[in-house]
């Protein structure tokens, strides 16, 4: 009886260990930040109403490449590739916009690290502007992930925002995009009407949340500051917050995707975060 009892216990904490061996196994196993876009902001009054008018501002506009267990994921595809054969950037139309350069394009990067745009199997926007879909057509097998708020916004001249034959996955809130935690994207509208955020769990970094433009800069996170051209006042209010409750529930960092500041801090792909 007593070999029994010791063969049942020892069965048990085989089990167990396994078990626990394969809760700590990383969904994410590795997070590359890439440079999508430079530029300069006219006047970054348009993003701090009645604050720092008539300032100009650096920007940045980064893309996210995740390796997951079950593939590669992009999170953002920047200001189009295009832009880095243009002598002047991107000049906007209204002079308090930012003009936008492309001193890397997005491929080349994916080059460096090895990886193909037809291995990126799954990707999201956090919204529809510009400087976040350029480059969403050199992955046309990729699904795309993003809310049917968004899909549905209407362009310019009533013209869609995506391409109607890219593969898509229309959401409605917060989406577990592999079903395991790890990469979870969050419903945060008011900059526009489906603009999402991401929360990625890093096995060694810990938790990030990728803001995309819930918030644009730290000043205006530490102010809770919203944009005047942001479609709902409201919204933008109550998806900081959230963010906010998710960063102390998780004890996560906070990545804010145009803050140059921040992202000067930060180790740039190749280099990765695991």
């Amino acid at each position: 009886m007593t070999r029994k009892f010791t063969l049942a216990l020892t069965m048990i904490a085989l089990a167990l260990t396994v078990r626990a061996a394969s809760a700590q196994m990383p969904g994410v196993e590795r997070l590359y930040i890439m440079n999508c876009g430079e530029g300069v902001a006219g006047d970054i009054g348009r993003w701090s109403p009645g604050v720092n008018e008539g300032k100009s501002m650096d920007f940045v506009d980064t893309c996210y490449l995740i390796k997951h267990a079950k593939g590669w994921f992009l999170w953002d595809t920047g200001i189009p590739d295009a832009v880095a054969a243009m002598p002047n950037g991107l000049v906007p139309a209204d002079p308090k916009a930012v003009t936008w350069r492309r001193p890397k394009t997005l491929a080349s990067q994916l080059e460096q690290i090895g990886v193909k745009p037809a291995d990126v199997t799954v990707m999201g926007v956090s919204h529809a502007h510009p400087d976040h879909i350029g480059n969403v057509e050199m992955f046309p097998q990729a699904t795309l992930y993003v809310q049917k708020a968004e899909y549905d916004w209407p362009g310019a001249n009533n013209e869609p925002r995506f391409k109607p034959s890219h593969p898509v996955e229309l959401l409605a809130g917060d989406k577990d995009v592999f079903g395991d935690g790890s990469i979870t994207i969050l419903s945060t509208p008011g900059h526009t009407p489906g603009h999402q955020s991401l929360m990625v769990r890093l096995p060694k970094t810990g938790v990030v949340v990728l803001s995309g433009d819930a918030v644009h800069f730290r000043d205006n996170w530490d102010n809770r500051r919203v944009p005047s051209m942001n479609t709902n006042k409201d919204q933008s209010a109550a998806s900081m917050q959230k963010i906010a409750d998710t960063l102390d529930k998780e004890k996560a960092q906070l990545w804010i995707n145009h803050d140059k500041g921040q992202r000067d801090t930060q180790k740039m792909s190749p280099e990765f975060y695991d």
